[in-house]
């Protein structure tokens, strides 16, 4: 699909991270662009940042979570522009809390940005798509939905993302349909979703805490992030992809050879085994140590009976 003035994209998630790489990217090639994000702060100063290089942009507060939302945003972006070619499905969180013990909100916030808002995003857009002659829809999965191990309700969001990405494209295929579809799955990318519970929605009570895995967790997640791609290049990844009509975007082949790994231990039966190394965390060993000793007990009695 060629890439150029008479083209509108839509980006979720697109105020901060590979959203924001992603506006910047699509404005350098002349496209029109729409950006939805549910922090309203950095929107507008994306948007104004976006209008002071030349590039046609329009901001719209979004919830991915609520169809009502993303509905109104699909009406803005036709309303300014007439036409919705490119929509990047680019929204996602990372929630704090226990799966299997803690608040049922963390899944229920995880799910409806992770999951919904990519639901809502295909179905609403997809007739605009149709309308327009040709399109592309981009949805932002993650190398966690080939390969579990970051953590539950995340994992399954975006196997989710995943899956409904596949179907999305063979049924494309199937119809004849000139709309293209790409599924991408970064790894570590530099943007702040490990801090996505700065935008936790008020009417789900107070935001989780971390609990003590998460909290031993975090400090290597977080410099892994610190260190890894810029979301500048993945955005150059997901337009070259746009251009050449792929599906998989893959901006880190080696955990990709992990999925792949995981994968033949499926095929042959085996158990789940997760992997000693991830590129980027220290060894699987030794972050279970550290938990381990996360949940000793802060006092232990000696011989004489007398706390230590």
């Amino acid at each position: 699909m060629d890439l150029n003035a008479e083209k509108v994209v839509v980006i979720t998630g697109g105020a901060s991270g590979i959203g924001r790489a992603l506006a910047d990217a699509f404005g350098r090639s002349g496209c029109k662009v729409v950006l939805a994000d549910v922090q309203e702060d950095a929107l507008a100063q994306a948007v104004d940042q976006l209008r002071s290089e030349d590039v046609d942009a329009l901001g719209v507060r979004t919830d991915v979570s609520k169809l009502s939302d993303v509905e109104a945003l699909a009406e803005q972006a036709v309303d300014r522009f007439g036409a919705v070619h490119v929509v990047c499905n680019n929204a996602g969180v990372a929630a704090s809390g226990d799966p299997w013990s803690g608040p049922l909100e963390t899944w229920e916030w995880t799910m409806g940005v992770n999951l919904w808002g990519v639901v809502y995003g295909v179905r609403t857009f997809l007739p605009h798509i149709l309308a327009a002659g040709e399109g592309h829809i981009v949805n932002t999965a993650s190398i966690a939905g080939l390969m579990p191990g970051f953590s539950a309700a995340y994992d399954a969001s975006k196997h989710a993302v995943v899956a409904l990405t596949e179907n999305l494209y063979n049924t494309m295929q199937t119809a004849g349909l000139p709309i293209g579809v790409s599924c991408l799955c970064p790894a570590w990318v530099r943007t702040g979703i490990i801090d996505a519970d700065r935008n936790w929605p008020s009417e789900l009570g107070a935001a989780p805490t971390a609990d003590i895995i998460q909290e031993t967790m975090q400090g290597h997640v977080r410099r892994a992030i610190d260190e890894g791609m810029q979301p500048a290049a993945v955005a150059d990844l997901v337009l070259g992809a746009i251009n050449a009509d792929r599906f998989w975007v893959f901006p880190h082949p080696d955990f990709v050879q992990l999925a792949m790994d995981r994968f033949h231990q499926i095929g042959a039966g085996h158990n789940p085994d997760p992997p000693e190394n991830i590129p980027g965390m220290p060894p699987r060993s030794e972050i279970i140590a550290e938990v381990m000793a996360a949940l000793e007990p802060a006092t232990t009695p000696d011989p004489s009976g007398q706390a230590n």
